[in-house]
């Protein structure tokens, strides 16, 4: 059993806030709509998209698994944090014992956003995750906050 973790950081034009409240509090709405060919579905199974609510995404075929389900420990709307921990699906129970993902959006000084992920991964025993798992993994996260950038841009009344 490890704990790996891995940190991944995207710059964006799209403010914090902006970036925010799309990707934590609507994506379960977005994510669907922007990337049909990974998410098929998604939503709040429990709560209100505050803390203890749990979020589900359901994957198409192009993914390795069919959903996940994460729970949201903690949401500060006033500093653009939240952290999640995968509850079910994906590795868990076959890879993983378990993973939080902490994520901030931090205002720059030209109204753009450093977007950061932060993930750990607690692996069951005699598990390891490749550095190329781990570089997909990175590689999904950038292209979710690629994807909503991109929205965001298309439609800066949304």
């Amino acid at each position: 059993m490890g704990i790996t973790s891995f940190t991944v950081e995207i710059t964006t034009p799209i403010s914090a806030a902006k970036i925010f409240n799309a990707a934590i509090l609507d994506g379960h709405n977005l994510y669907p709509k922007l990337i049909p060919g990974i998410i098929s579905s998604a939503s709040i199974s429990e709560g209100d998209v505050g803390v203890g609510s749990i979020k589900q995404l359901n994957f198409t075929d192009a993914m390795p698994f069919a959903y996940v389900k994460e729970r949201i420990d903690v949401l500060d709307k006033e500093n653009f944090e939240c952290k999640l921990t995968l509850i079910e699906g994906a590795d868990i129970g076959k890879k993983l014992e378990w993973a939080t993902s902490h994520i901030k959006a931090e205002p720059t000084s030209d109204g753009g956003c450093i977007y950061k992920v932060s993930n750990e991964l607690k692996t069951l025993s005699g598990i390891e995750y490749s550095e190329e798992e781990l570089q997909m993994s990175k590689n999904a996260t950038t292209g979710m906050v690629k994807a909503m950038e991109a929205y965001l841009i298309a439609h800066p009344d949304a």
